[in-house]
C-alpha cells in the first residue's frame, strides 16, 4: 500500500497528534517517515518600525523548524519506525510539503488541519487545503 509517508510538522498539540497517528500508520503498514517542518520566508524589513534582521530571523526560523523535525524523528526511531528529516526555508508552507513529497519520493502525506472555518480561514487560508489542492500523492488529514 503506502510505503514512505511524508508528515509536516508545525510543533502544535495538533500536529503532534498527527505525527503519532503517522507513526502508528508507518508500524502498521511497514513505512518509512520523512519528517518536515518549513521555515516560512517573509519579505520584511520593519516590524512595527523596529528594523528586522532578516539573516537572523531566517536562521531562528530554520533552527525552530529543525528541532521540530528532529523531535519527530527521534519519536518514530523509538517507535522503530525508519525516520528521516528535512527542514528547510520556503515561500509557502503548502508549496514546501507539495514539493517536499515530490522530491522524497513519499507516496502518502498525512497531515493535521487546524480547521478554521469562516472568517480566520478566508484570511488565514488553509494549508492544508492547498496541499490537497495540489498533491500529486493522496493526502491524510487528521483532525
Amino acid at each position: 500500500m503506502y510505503t514512505h509517508v511524508l508528515v509536516p510538522t508545525d510543533g502544535s498539540e495538533l500536529s503532534d497528534l498527527a505525527v503519532d497517528n503517522a507513526i502508528r500508520l508507518a508500524t502498521a503498514l511497514g513505512a518509512r517517515l520523512t519528517a518536515w517542518a518549513g521555515a516560512e520566508v517573509y519579505a520584511m524589513t520593519y516590524a512595527e518600525g523596529a528594523f528586522v534582521d532578516q539573516a537572523a530571523f531566517r536562521e531562528q526560523a530554520l533552527a525552530g523548524a529543525k528541532r521540530r523535525v528532529q523531535a519527530v524523528v527521534e519519536r518514530a526511531r523509538a517507535a522503530g519506525v525508519p525516520c528521516e528529516g528535512v527542514a528547510e526555508d520556503c515561500e509557502a508552507v503548502w508549496r514546501g510539503i507539495v514539493d517536499a513529497a515530490a522530491r522524497e519520493g513519499c507516496d502518502l502525506v498525512l497531515m493535521a488541519s487546524h480547521g478554521r472555518k469562516g472568517l480566520s480561514a478566508v484570511l488565514l487560508g488553509s494549508e492544508t487545503q492547498k496541499v490537497l489542492t495540489h498533491s500529486k500523492v493522496p493526502v491524510l488529514v487528521y483532525r
